[in-house]
Parts: C-alpha cells; sequence; structure tokens
C-alpha cells in the first residue's frame, strides 16, 4: 500500500511547524494585547448545533461523522438523503469556530465575565473541493467580543488585524460593508424577503463576475428591475464619503439600511481616530455568505499576493439566541493561518532564524567524553540555549552533516585533552571562527551564541 493522505490536506514537517507557529504566535500576542483570553472546543459538534446556522451552501460541506458501532442497523433505507444522514449521523466536525463558541458561551454563560472576550486557535473541516488556498482541514485564528453592541468592538477588529498583518510585513486592504445595508438593497429593489438569495449571490462575486451574479439574482427570483437598482452599489466607486452619501440616497426610505450606513460612518470615524495604518476600504458588494451576520462585516485580502480573503469577520446579534441565551450581540474576526502561511511563503517573508531549531551540536566523541559535556549542555539549556549531544560515536563527519543538514550554527567538538583541561571549544559552522571556554564560563558560550543570533 502506498501510504497518501485525503486530498485537502496537509503534512506538516518541522520547518513548515516552525513558520506555522510563528503565524500563531505573532496572533496569539497580538489577542492577547487586547485582553482576549484562549479557549477552545472539541473537534465534534452534534450536528443540530452546527445545522442551520451557516445558510445551504454551509450546510452543504459539513462532514458528518456516522454514529457509532453499525450506524446502519433498523435504518429505513428508503429515505431520502437528508432524511437517512439525519438518523445516522448525530455529530459532525466543526465548520468554524464562531458556533461552538456561542455554544460555549451559552453553556458556560454562568462562569463568564461579560463582555467576554476570548480568542480561539483551532482547525476546522469542510467538505470543499480543494484547491490554491483553499482546503478541507485548515487552522482558524478567531478573536471575538461578546456582551456588548459597541462599536468599539469593530474597532478592535480592525486593529487586530491592522497589528497582526504589519508585524508580519504583509500589505493588506481591509473591506469593510454591513449587513444591514445589504438588508436595505433588498427593501429598494422591492425583495425584502429575498435578503438571504441577495447576500448568498453577492457573495461570490469576486469568484464569478458580476455578470454571473446577476444571472444566479434571476435565478434566485429577482426580475431585471431589481437588478438595476442593484447593480449600482456592486460597482459604486470613489471615496468612503462619496459612496456613503450615493448610498444614503439610494436607502433614504429603507430604515434598518440607514442605520446600516450611520454604523459604517460612525465605524470609519473611529478607524481614523485611532490611526490605524492598513487600507480600509468601504465595499458595498462585500456579502459574508454566513446566516449569522447582522452588522458590520470585514474582509481581508493581501495586496502583493493573489489569493482569496485571508481574514474576516462581523458583527452577530442573534446566535446565542438558538441556543437559548437572547439580547447577547457579538462580534469576531478570524485568520485564516493556512492561507496567511501560503502568502508568506509566496512573498518569502517568514524570518530566516526560523529554520534553526538548536544552536549548539555537542560532537560524541567517546563515552567518557559524552558523559561529561551533557551536564554542560544541561545547564546551557537552563539558560534558554537549544543543545544537542549526537547520540552516537561515529566519524566527526557524519557528525557535521547531521549538523549542516539541520542549520545548527555551532558545534563543540571536546575530546580527551578539553575534558582534562576543563575547556568548551565553540565552532562557528558558517564563518569558521573557533573560540574556547573555561567550561564553566556558560556566560562567555551564551553571549557568542546569542550574538550570531542577531545578524
Amino acid at each position: 500500500m502506498t501510504p497518501s493522505i485525503p486530498k485537502g490536506t496537509r503534512d506538516f514537517g518541522p520547518e513548515q511547524m516552525a513558520r506555522r507557529n510563528y503565524i500563531f504566535d505573532t496572533i496569539k500576542s497580538v489577542f492577547r494585547k487586547f485582553g482576549y483570553a484562549q479557549i477552545e472546543t472539541p473537534a465534534q459538534e452534534n450536528l443540530s448545533t452546527l445545522l442551520g446556522k451557516y445558510g445551504e451552501e454551509g450546510d452543504k460541506l459539513l462532514f458528518r461523522i456516522l454514529n457509532s458501532g453499525d450506524a446502519f442497523a433498523g435504518v429505513d433505507m428508503s429515505q431520502d438523503s437528508r432524511q437517512l444522514s439525519s438518523c445516522i449521523c448525530e455529530k459532525g466536525l466543526r465548520y468554524d469556530l464562531t458556533v461552538p463558541f456561542a455554544r460555549f458561551v451559552v453553556q458556560h454563560q454562568n462562569d463568564l465575565v461579560f463582555p467576554f472576550k476570548r480568542f480561539q486557535i483551532q482547525p476546522v473541516w469542510r467538505a470543499d473541493r480543494p484547491q490554491k488556498g483553499r482546503y478541507r482541514e485548515f487552522y482558524q485564528c478567531d478573536a471575538d467580543s461578546i456582551g456588548s453592541k459597541s462599536l468599539l468592538g469593530e474597532l478592535e477588529m480592525v486593529q487586530m488585524v491592522d497589528e497582526v498583518f504589519d508585524r508580519l510585513g504583509v500589505r493588506v486592504c481591509l473591506k469593510v460593508n454591513n449587513r444591514k445595508v445589504l438588508a436595505g438593497i433588498a427593501q429598494a429593489c422591492g425583495h425584502p424577503d429575498k435578503m438571504m438569495d441577495i447576500t448568498v449571490a453577492i457573495d461570490k462575486i469576486d469568484k464569478i463576475g458580476i455578470e454571473k451574479v446577476e444571472a444566479e439574482l434571476m435565478e434566485r427570483g429577482l426580475d431585471s428591475k431589481a437588478i438595476e437598482i442593484i447593480r449600482p452599489a456592486l460597482t459604486l466607486s470613489g471615496d468612503t464619503r462619496g459612496k456613503l452619501a450615493t448610498m444614503r440616497a439610494m436607502l433614504a426610505s429603507s430604515e434598518t439600511g440607514s442605520c446600516g450606513l450611520d454604523e459604517i460612518e460612525q465605524l470609519f470615524d473611529l478607524i481614523e481616530a485611532a490611526g490605524v495604518k492598513c487600507a480600509v476600504e468601504l465595499d458595498f458588494s462585500l456579502a459574508r455568505g454566513l446566516n449569522y451576520y447582522t452588522g458590520a462585516i470585514f474582509e481581508v485580502k493581501a495586496m502583493d499576493y493573489q489569493i482569496g480573503s485571508i481574514c474576516g469577520g462581523g458583527r452577530y446579534d442573534n446566535l446565542t439566541g438558538i441556543f437559548g441565551l437572547k439580547d447577547m450581540s457579538g462580534v469576531g474576526i478570524s485568520f485564516g493561518a493556512d492561507r496567511i502561511y501560503d502568502v508568506l511563503t509566496g512573498l518569502d517573508l517568514f524570518p530566516e532564524s526560523l529554520a534553526v531549531s538548536t544552536d549548539l551540536l555537542f560532537a560524541n566523541m567517546g563515552s567518557a567524553e559524552a558523559r561529561w559535556v551533557v551536564g554542560i549542555a544541561a545547564a546551557l539549556r537552563r539558560k534558554g540555549i537549544s543543545c544537542e549531544v549526537y547520540p552516537d560515536s561515529v566519524k566527526l563527519k557524519k557528525q557535521f552533516d547531521y549538523a549542516s543538514r539541520k542549520g545548527i550554527p555551532f558545534l563543540s567538538i571536546c575530546g580527551e585533552s578539553e575534558m582534562q583541561g576543563d575547556t568548551v571549544n565553540i565552532k562557528n559552522l558558517s564563518s569558521g571562527e573557533q573560540l574556547s571556554f573555561a567550561a564553566d564560563d556558560l556566560d562567555g558560550i551564551i553571549s557568542v551564541i546569542c550574538k550570531n543570533q542577531s545578524k
């Protein structure tokens, strides 16, 4: 049998994991800086928790888990696929981290302090067609604040996007819209009942273009007159102030749409006051197809690398209400770690130092010498230096090759004379420079290693 993994999944070796952890650690540090605390939830959730939260498209992409044992025993196989699925599958792999978070909040509400600010970095699964930048298993890095309707929550999401990508060195454009504006557009075109149909179609505009979006709107029951009203909103250009003025005229009769425009204007005022550095664009074609969004919505794209959105989120007012906890508004952002990885790789932005996992290798010159150097290695580790002692007493060439292939910058060869003289030799494998230290001069050894790390 030839070993393989499922399509849409990937293995990650040591180098890839070092790079992934660089992304995770950067995002975590920003989340913590804004007062967010970490939680985790199970990989699998009850299907009743997941179904109906992501729209019809999302429900199709849920990975379902067969019930334990003989899942088909006693099941009427003549049922349609949906009925049959509900009989044999009670659980599913989580599609995102937001719905499980809402379930967590309701289940643990008596133990939480509101507003509750949490972050979560875990894998999610979607039965999607694998392609560049799209995987069936991938990590999300989410931050959510729940328990307040203040637009300061939206501002924090924008600020965290700004700081994360500034630290990673990626130029991004953060697009902003509001689902209330989309509801206003549905009202303005005479189809308030088609708001979700309009949203699902508009959400595909970057993938299929405006002509195919309009064709899909026709298929979903909108007439040509309605599409004529919608089209300007999808193609609007100019600065933020001008776009808002145009939409205010278009949505003057819609209280909901006007409220959404007010929220957008207030948010952009806060963004300006906070000194956000990344590009922020008002885009009325932005829809975010997930059903649970009710207010501001965000999407982030890299400006120098062609790939889909690398971050997105928005305001949701009713998500915990589905689980029995009413009037608990929240706002969140999700960083797509796998796409961010591809962007950093494509733009060659990962620090070179990530490839180095060991600072110093002690060569194995024999059992007595090895016994002597393990104590020195242990003392250096206690001071934060990553050390290895080569496990076998073999030819030095093999030990040199090991250090070279792993990118270890320093090699120490301590034979019988060094052991008797209580000295440690340190060789810089890049420059060839070799220094000698007293065995107890740990600070001297560390200074040389740290000086190299800072270059």
